[in-house]
């Protein structure tokens, strides 16, 4: 059963494939107030490959584009990508991408009464869906990209 719903599950959705290229971006130094405005460090620059910052297992790490805004009050929003990793630590509490019931979801693994469960993240109402033995968890959420407008 489970490999069945695996195959009909992989049919329905691909990953989307990634060529990774070292592409390093300048950044300030420090870290960016998000309360109060330090001045200090205006001119400090370092740089980052932020690709290889949420990857961290290359060979296991897929990207999804985020449908729909169950996760919202995590951060994960309609439109997003996020990086799963195959190869991170499934626990409690990580977001995870799953097959439940034939679907793809993204949720938070979460254990409640001895049992575990995929839950939602949002101000809307989505029921909690149970763990089973059908239930097959690919892999935790690594990190997100999303853009803005600039224009």
């Amino acid at each position: 059963m489970v490999s069945s719903m695996h195959t009909r599950a992989s049919s329905m959705l691909t990953p989307i494939p990634v060529s990774y290229v070292l592409r390093e971006v300048k950044t300030a130094g420090l870290k960016v107030s998000a309360g109060f405005p330090s001045p200090a460090g205006d001119d400090l620059e370092n740089t980052v490959d932020i690709i290889a910052w949420i990857v961290r297992h290359e060979h296991s790490t897929f990207w999804w584009k985020v449908s729909g805004n169950s996760l919202c009050l995590e951060g994960i929003m309609d439109g997003d990508w996020v990086a799963i990793d195959k190869a991170g630590k499934v626990m409690p509490g990580r977001t995870v991408l799953a097959v439940y019931d034939n679907d793809m979801v993204l949720k938070v693994l979460t254990k409640r009464d001895g049992r575990m469960w995929l839950e939602a993240r949002s101000p809307d109402r989505y029921p909690a869906l149970p763990v089973t033995e059908t239930t097959e968890i690919w892999g935790v959420v690594a990190g997100i990209a999303r853009r803005y407008p600039v224009e």
